[in-house]
């Protein structure tokens, strides 16, 4: 473990790999010893902008995301401090009012596209976790999850993959790869890689 009494565990991959699963399935094995921060609540406040300007970002380009605030609340929760989490809103694309109270737990997981991304925030983990999943499976995910989840029309989801999503996989996530300590196949379908991740955390807690 490093400087935190905390393990910071750090869960990147592309776009629908499976890390949200990934991060649940070790959750749900550790009962109740994981505080989760989903990157997605960390994109950039944009009610200075119209509802059009919104949807013309690209949500895919790590300049997305307030580094700052992320930061600085991983930080908080490695001391121990408990952490206002903003809440998104991706039907109108800016942050919800409210917000939500994340207190510590011995495991803290980061779980997001760009969780590896950022070389301060990689520097405060102790474990690096990249979900590899096909790229037609996570396509096929991506339609699913914005058209049912997200309000997203058929035409707009596989317009902002072949515009944003692709190219940016390419461009900045895939080479997050690079960095990662353990890399999972299938994501939240692989529970061999799991039960091996939480066996790796408890032995870290025993030493």
């Amino acid at each position: 473990m490093g400087i935190y009494e905390n393990f910071f565990i750090g869960i990147g991959g592309g776009t629908c790999a499976g890390k949200t699963s990934v991060a649940q399935g070790i959750e749900k094995r550790l009962e109740g010893r994981i505080t989760l921060l989903k990157q997605d609540n960390y994109y950039e406040d944009q009610k200075n902008l119209s509802l059009e300007q919104r949807k013309d970002q690209n949500y895919d380009h790590p300049d997305a995301f307030d580094w700052d605030l992320m930061t600085d609340h991983v930080k908080t929760l490695l001391e121990g401090k408990p952490i206002e989490m903003p809440l998104y809103d991706f039907e109108r694309h800016t942050r919800k009012d409210k917000t939500e109270t994340i207190t510590p737990k011995e495991n803290i997981i980061l779980e997001g596209i760009f969780a590896l991304y950022d070389e301060d925030i990689r520097d405060m983990m102790d474990l690096k976790v990249y979900v590899d999943t096909d790229a037609d499976e996570r396509v096929l995910r991506r339609v699913s999850r914005d058209i049912k989840e997200r309000g997203r029309t058929l035409e707009s989801v596989m317009t902002q993959y072949r515009e944003t999503v692709k190219p940016m996989h390419e461009s900045f996530v895939e080479e997050t790869k690079k960095y990662s300590d353990i890399i999972i196949p299938r994501g939240g379908y692989n529970d061999v890689a799991m039960d091996m991740v939480v066996k790796y955390l408890k032995k870290c807690h025993t030493q």
